[in-house]
């Protein structure tokens, strides 16, 4: 059974840091592209960093540019989104996402809350 289920959500001040985490299992991990999506209220879930299969490509949307970082280790089967100096705007709900190529299927974690205010 396929799972990813995000973790490290919460409410954090603005100038604050966070840092999620996406627990990946019943799949091969290491040959999937990962990545983070947000979802703010009534907006479109955008795409916010993507990190390729052993971590050597890592892309981020402008917006979060020199302020969030990708990474993942595959020997635990996990990805991370490293938040610092948080904006109100970067409250969504944050989902991580294993890239499905060569024939193999997408698949989204449940999502984890992450709120940004004083």
């Amino acid at each position: 059974q396929v799972q990813l289920v995000e973790s490290g959500g919460g409410l954090v001040q603005p100038g604050g840091s966070l840092k999620l985490s996406c627990a990946a299992s019943g799949f091969t991990f290491g040959r999937y592209v990962m990545s983070w999506y947000r979802q703010a209220p009534g907006k479109e879930r955008e795409l916010v960093a993507t990190v390729s299969e052993a971590a050597y490509t890592k892309r981020y949307a402008d917006s979060v540019k020199g302020r969030f970082t990708i990474s993942r280790d595959n020997s635990k089967n996990t990805v991370y989104l490293q938040m610092n100096s948080l904006k109100p705007e970067d409250t969504a709900v944050y989902y991580c996402f294993a890239v499905g190529s060569l024939g193999r299927p997408n698949y989204w974690g449940q999502g984890t809350q992450v709120t940004v205010s004083s």
